[in-house]
């Protein structure tokens, strides 16, 4: 059996060698499967689709050539998607490299990827102690962070903390003080996110550090006002 097979396989390859159109279809499907097996050894996603591309091209020239309908079908089917996907994995790379200068934390190169959700005066978004399940941008309105008294206001990330957090729950309560367009993703949206293109999980890292260093600070600051008022009290 097995050498009936080498042989069909010896006799396939000479048929397609003695014609161009066999030359070209032959050589078209050993580049795909090059591509193919390339794609195995890659880690991350945009070179694997553009790999994924490669090999949706050359296996339709090769099921045209032949000509082979279905292999011809399949991939022209497969082409177009895995092309989008490697283009939108590409834009959100370049958008992650501008936020990564951003020093205003704006969250707006996030929109494509968010839901919409309009909220009135003195609605409350999320209690101090809820679970975290979404990270919000604030498109419009205002946020007060009841326990602080601070107010973010629009283009700011804000929730991403809770997801770091051992318990995964909320630090503050978020309530409206202005009729307010929030654009919010869910956590299973971020680990995508992140699978696709590792450096966007860099940045929310680097996000998530930046506030900390900034609570860090608040509260050094207020234990350094609570000394000096103690100080001046004792003094008087």
């Amino acid at each position: 059996m097995i050498t009936e097979l080498l042989h069909y396989a010896v006799d396939t390859v000479r048929a397609l060698l003695a014609t161009p159109e066999g030359q070209i279809a032959l050589a078209s499907a050993m580049a795909s499967s090059l591509f193919a097996v390339a794609g195995t050894f890659v880690k991350t996603m945009i070179p694997l689709r553009w790999l994924a591309v490669g090999t949706n091209g050359g296996f339709m020239i090769y099921g045209a050539l032949l000509p082979q309908l279905p292999t011809l079908v399949l991939h022209a089917v497969l082409l177009p998607i895995n092309a989008i996907r490697a283009i939108e994995m590409m834009r959100l790379t370049r958008r992650v490299n501008r936020a990564g200068g951003d020093t205003t934390n704006s969250g707006f190169w996030l929109r494509p990827y968010m839901t919409r959700r309009r909220l009135p005066v003195g609605a409350t978004l999320f209690n101090k102690g809820d679970i975290a399940d979404h990270l919000y941008v604030l498109a419009e309105g205002k946020i007060e962070w009841v326990e602080i008294g601070t107010v973010t206001t629009p283009g700011g990330i804000f929730g991403e903390i809770a997801f770091f957090a051992p318990d995964k729950r909320r630090t503050m309560t978020a309530r409206c003080v202005e009729p307010c367009l929030l654009l919010s993703i869910d956590e299973p949206g971020l680990r995508q996110l992140y699978y696709q293109n590792p450096e966007f999980g860099f940045q929310l890292i680097s996000l998530v550090a930046g506030r900390m260093h900034a609570d860090v600070e608040r509260l050094r600051a207020q234990v350094e006002e609570a000394r000096a008022l103690g100080g001046g009290r004792g003094a008087a």
